[in-house]
């Protein structure tokens, strides 16, 4: 076999990356890196963007991306209530835009990622709303209301600025 032959081969495996396990986990691990570099800021981070761009490229394997990057948060972190709600939030956005693929706004997508930041507090007040019952899960949420807003700001700009030159990206590496 000839060395471009090689190349060839794992150019074609490459190509499959939505089968790729290597992938999938260089996905998590770019999540998890931008969220620990970014961890200085209070709630801007590229970790709602990734999601929507992994769940449009790899629609439902994106959810081994998801849960690899929340066990990697746990072990790095500690594995607190906060983290269960990771278990699922992420989920949630994951299949909104699964759902809504057809769409390739980056506006729509956008308006979708800042409600997603809005949300983040009331859906991560769930556990909460268990361990504590309905005055901790109230008292979490609505402490957290001004970061929620930093949230949704930051996600929106995010995403508009950077959702299509990452799709772009994610399309010439995978093609």
């Amino acid at each position: 076999m000839m060395p471009s032959d090689n190349n060839t081969d794992g150019l074609r495996r490459f190509r499959n990356a939505g089968n790729n396990v290597a992938v999938l986990a260089v996905c998590a691990a770019i999540m998890f890196v931008q969220q620990v570099a970014l961890a200085g800021l209070p709630n801007i981070e590229l970790v709602s963007l990734l999601v929507i761009v992994y769940a449009y490229t790899f629609r439902f394997k994106s959810l081994s991306i998801i849960y690899v990057f929340v066990l990697m948060e746990g072990v790095y972190y500690g594995f607190h209530i906060w983290w269960v709600s990771y278990l699922y939030v992420w989920t949630i956005l994951a299949l909104i835009v699964i759902a809504l693929r057809a769409v390739k706004s980056s506006l729509v997508l956008a308006a979708i990622s800042g409600m997603f930041g809005l949300c983040f507090g009331a859906l991560c007040s769930i556990p909460y709303l268990v361990t504590g019952g309905p005055a901790m899960a109230i008292a979490y949420w609505v402490s957290g209301i001004p970061f929620d807003l930093i949230h949704c700001a930051s996600n929106f700009i995010l995403c508009l600025l950077l959702w299509k030159p990452l799709i772009k990206l994610i399309n010439k590496i995978l093609v």
